[in-house]
């Protein structure tokens, strides 16, 4: 669906030359929610500009839809846009025009006929959920409504493609949820591509197909979401992953037990797919001489599965510590020592 080879984009200024995106290689499928996560300057706004080409490649060729976008004309290219549509972080509503017209609008660029333009955002306001806002201005609206249009409005010409630009880090957390089941579920009943991206690791855990890390303008880890949970290899993935599986609290409880325990260990458990079903924990405390305390967990649901952590404290003889620990390893879930008392 689209290919995105060998691709780089470069800014000149008054410094020098600023490599924003270097050599970039990518192949995202038909219907996939794709996301591309990294921190501020990695370069994801660029590359992901550059899909409907409000910028130009300074190497490398994008493909979309069998057609390549960094090579057509401006016609072309208007009317490709037509099926690569996106969405903002800040909405970029038309303030002046209401809910209905505000959706409406890329049906009157296109010249769609009064009545049919109608009829096509009415099946949008109840698509996004938004009925009895139809006449709403956007100053009305609270920051999920305001998406909701936009997310509506980029949807008025049947695109191919949607695009997602930080589209829920003005969001708070429980109405950014809300507009990722809306994604997933246009995902799905439109079989449309997503492309996102984000700084946030919860938007890649909850919606996501794949993943690509990005670090300094290049990727540097790409794979399956639940893979990447599972065994991230680069630091800076590392760093995303915690995000959720180890918030700060965690480590403050730990800190805390820590000063209180007068030995064992404190290890943190991933579990992945059925792994997230075994009753481990029985097993380890029939199984061998030593006490179990859980100080946290949770189970969160990725597109492809179940991903769990959970930190114990583990105590009791040292020989019998270390047979807990093989046996844990024997069960296909990770395992890592993050204290000894």
């Amino acid at each position: 669906m689209i290919s995105i080879k060998n691709v780089s984009k470069s800014f000149r200024s008054k410094q020098g030359t600023l490599t924003a995106v270097e050599n970039v290689n990518l192949d995202i499928n038909e219907g996939e929610i794709f996301g591309v996560i990294g921190y501020s300057g990695a370069g994801k706004s660029t590359l992901i500009r550059m899909l409907n080409r409000l910028e130009s490649p300074t190497e490398g060729s994008i493909t979309i839809a069998g057609r390549e976008i960094s090579k057509i004309s401006e016609i072309e290219l208007r009317k490709a846009r037509q099926e690569i549509s996106m969405i903002f972080q800040h909405f970029n509503l038309l303030w002046s025009r209401t809910v209905r017209e505000n959706i409406a609008f890329p049906l009157e660029i296109a010249g769609i006929p009064g009545g049919e333009r109608k009829k096509r955002v009415d099946e949008l306001i109840k698509l996004v959920g938004l009925e009895g806002r139809e006449n709403a201005y956007p100053s009305q609206l609270s920051g999920g409504q305001k998406q909701r249009v936009g997310i509506a409005r980029a949807l008025a010409n049947n695109p191919k493609v949607l695009l997602c630009d930080e589209a829920t880090s003005a969001l708070d957390p429980q109405t950014t949820d809300a507009i990722l089941d809306l994604l997933v579920d246009i995902n799905k009943r439109l079989g449309l591509t997503i492309v996102l991206i984000t700084h946030e690791m919860h938007v890649i855990r909850k919606i996501c197909h794949r993943v690509a890390v990005m670090e300094s303008g290049r990727i540097v880890e790409l794979g399956p979401v639940l893979d990447v949970f599972k065994n991230p290899q680069q630091p800076i993935t590392k760093r995303f992953v915690q995000q959720v599986t180890e918030p700060e609290e965690t480590k403050d409880a730990v800190e805390h037990l820590l000063e209180r325990l007068p030995s064992g260990k404190v290890i943190q458990l991933t579990f992945v797919g059925e792994a997230t079903e075994q009753p481990l924990i029985t097993n380890l405390i029939r199984k061998f001489d030593i006490t179990a305390n859980i100080l946290q967990g949770k189970i969160s649901q990725t597109q492809s599965g179940s991903y769990g952590t959970l930190f114990l404290h583990l105590d009791g003889p040292e020989s019998e510590l270390e047979k807990a620990l093989d046996y844990i390893n024997s069960q296909q879930v990770g395992v890592e020592v993050i204290a000894n008392a």
